[in-house]
């Protein structure tokens, strides 16, 4: 059962970093200040696509690595 839950978690792990990786990040959205108003045009539309289920499979891993680490200290 650990060796199982030690597997689980070492593939959470790498998954939650490749996940984290591929996100944008948060200076991404400086080049508002010089692009003007397109980018409140087109900034809600990327909200919706990629990015939004980038954030949501990074939320579902973190607590899936949160649970199996808690797992593996009970077993």
């Amino acid at each position: 059962m650990h060796t199982l839950l030690m597997t689980l978690l070492i593939i959470v792990a790498l998954a939650l970093i490749v996940i984290v990786l591929l996100q944008s990040g948060k200076s991404a959205g400086l080049s508002g200040a010089i692009s003007g108003g397109a980018e409140q045009l087109f900034g809600k539309q990327k909200a919706r696509g990629m990015d939004l289920v980038l954030h949501r499979i990074t939320i579902i891993l973190s607590v899936l690595f949160f649970i199996l680490a808690l797992a593996i200290t009970k077993f």
